[in-house]
């Protein structure tokens, strides 16, 4: 009974801190982005799904990433693979899991289906 209740506990903890990570992530917002490109900052589009594990598994890399002093100024936006068929167009998005660091206003590097730690920092690097 005792370990039914502690996997219960960590499946229970476990879901709070994802939905947490989601949760405060920023639906993408033209005129902010438009915003943050005009004052040269850098900026992050994450095109993800619900249902993708490699979109889950870049989750707390990203977080991590982002909590990091080097990337304060960073902004940040997301862009759901499923519902923003048009953003997809826009960024010529073929494929959920894909970050897309701009340097201003212009676009410094993207990936698809990464999951390496060591990459990711190297991608959001470019746009600082």
């Amino acid at each position: 009974m005792l370990n039914r209740r502690c996997l219960l506990a960590a499946l229970s903890l476990s879901a709070v801190c994802f939905f947490a990570v989601t949760a405060s992530a920023k639906p993408f917002n033209q005129k902010e982005f438009q915003a943050a490109q005009a004052a040269g900052k850098p900026i992050l589009i994450d095109v993800k799904a619900p249902w993708c594990p490699v979109c889950k598994a870049q989750a707390p890399i990203l977080s991590r990433l982002k909590s990091d002093p080097k990337f304060k100024a960073m902004v940040s936006f997301d862009i759901d693979f499923d519902s923003q068929k048009d953003l997809l167009k826009t960024f010529n998005v073929q494929k959920q899991s894909t970050l897309i660091v701009f340097k201003g206003k212009q676009e410094a590097g993207r990936s698809t289906g990464d999951t390496n730690p060591g990459s990711i920092a190297a991608l959001l690097d470019k746009s600082i």
